[in-house]
């Protein structure tokens, strides 16, 4: 029986919590900072929880055969 692959972009992307949540980066921090407002840049600061309309594919991608 082969192993189980993950998906390498959702290794490197995702993590799981010890409560079976899914944390990640918060998106829009990247680039075209300087038209944010200081109060939006700092409220995208750390990590978030993913979606829970997302959490079925991403555990597919994280167990991928």
């Amino acid at each position: 029986m082969p192993k189980m692959k993950t998906k390498s972009s959702a290794k490197k992307r995702f993590r799981v919590r010890p409560g079976g949540t899914i944390k990640c980066a918060q998106a829009f921090k990247r680039h075209i900072l300087t038209k944010k407002t200081t109060k939006a840049k700092r409220q995208l600061r750390g990590t978030t929880n993913i979606c829970a309309s997302d959490v079925a594919s991403v555990i597919r991608m994280m167990t991928s055969a």
